[in-house]
């Protein structure tokens, strides 16, 4: 027989490694509740907005990447308890997360697919890209704040989103050396929409931004690049955003 001093020991190491196992997987189940919840919310918001949502609703396989990403863990922890409630919350910076619904919402209009590569301006907390991570090849995420953006690229590596790449930059002009995109979100409200992404959308692409000026009135546009080149704007609804920093400002 083992002495006892090893048995304790090797007891210990086993459940060390079990708990490592469950911590890896918990994010990916905790909360499941409140985001069934939530699921139930966005696809509620989504009836009363059919000028904005296209086809029946949201995307069910939207749904179902949001109902498996961990939003608690993008939130601030003393803002955990209402991170499934369908409202903006902030992140410091002056920041914010998105609403869920919209986050829904901009997935579901980009129709991405698995060969796709997105474009994301506006990483934040890194909640977005998460979402979109499933869903396309590659996602590539600016953000201008730095503190901001190394937390992001650190909690979305922890959570073994790999497929996301992010950078801290001025995403007003994009990310050159991986376009063409064929998604690209905007996260933060421009006052026009930016042309060198216009220019950096895949024919066939799409891209949803948020126009206006800030604490005023703002509208969240579809932008669509036709095999030809030709550009299609669409205005969907009104929303509120955080202004967008960088070139788009001057």
């Amino acid at each position: 027989m083992r002495p006892l001093a090893q048995c304790q020991a090797l007891l210990a190491a086993v459940l060390a490694s079990a708990a490592a196992v469950v911590s890896t997987s918990a994010p990916a189940q905790d909360r499941a509740g409140e985001r069934a919840a939530m699921i139930e919310t966005i696809k509620s918001h989504a009836r009363s907005a059919p000028s904005a949502v296209e086809g029946q609703g949201i995307d069910p396989a939207v749904l179902a990447t949001m109902a498996k990403v961990p939003r608690h863990l993008f939130v601030p922890e003393e803002l955990r308890g209402a991170a499934y409630r369908d409202r903006p919350l902030p992140i410091g910076y002056g920041q914010t997360i998105s609403q869920p619904f919209i986050v829904a919402l901009m997935t579901d209009l980009i129709n991405v697919g698995p060969g796709d590569v997105v474009l994301e301006v506006g990483t934040g907390s890194g909640y977005q890209a998460a979402v979109l991570s499933p869903r396309a090849a590659k996602v590539y995420s600016i953000e201008i704040i730095p503190e901001l953006g190394e937390r992001a690229a650190a909690r979305l590596a922890e959570l073994r989103y790999g497929n996301v790449e992010v950078k801290v930059g001025d995403g007003y002009y994009g990310w050159p050396a991986h376009a063409p995109f064929d998604g690209i979100v905007v996260t933060a409200a421009a006052s026009h929409i930016p042309p060198p992404l216009v220019e950096q959308l895949a024919k066939g692409g799409r891209m949803v931004v948020p126009v206006g000026a800030p604490f005023a009135t703002q509208f969240l546009m579809l932008v669509e690049k036709r095999q030809d080149g030709s550009i299609t704007t669409r205005q969907l609804l009104p929303v509120g955003f955080v202004p967008l920093r960088g070139g788009g400002t001057r």
